[in-house]
């Protein structure tokens, strides 16, 4: 668990310093890295990334200011108001992920095995499986 936790940490302080250097705070880098999976309703996403709908609204509100997610209503309900990465939000969030170098550096020691074998056991620890 120790180690899980310092490797978290390291992980969240690479990130958070690549977010800023895109002059974003780490609760909007993480949100276009979400993004990047695909568009998600906005409900959704603040459950994605644990935190109330009404601090979701507003990360989402300065991240449209910069043209880097849109708003686009729900095709079957009008009501839910699905968010999609732009463009050059995608390129923001490609620019934070490669700028994330004490990570991608830790992990360019690895061999192409042991990165599969890492993901493989986080996949099978954090990712949860449907009831049978």
């Amino acid at each position: 668990m120790e180690l899980l936790s310092v490797s978290l940490g390291v992980y969240y302080g690479d990130f958070t310093v690549a977010a800023a250097s895109e002059n974003l705070t780490a609760s909007q880098g993480k949100a276009l890295t979400v993004l990047r999976r695909g568009p998600a309703a906005m409900r959704a996403l603040a459950e994605t990334m644990t935190c109330d709908a009404s601090n979701m609204t507003g990360i989402i509100d300065r991240l449209e200011k910069r043209g880097l997610v849109r708003r686009e209503a729900g095709a079957s309900d009008r009501r839910v108001k699905n968010v999609i990465l732009t463009a050059e939000g995608e390129r923001v969030a490609d620019t934070i992920r490669a700028k994330m170098h004490t990570t991608l550096d830790g992990l360019d020691r690895l061999s192409d095995e042991d990165r599969s074998s890492l993901y493989a056991l986080l996949e099978r620890v954090f990712v949860p499986r449907p009831a049978a």
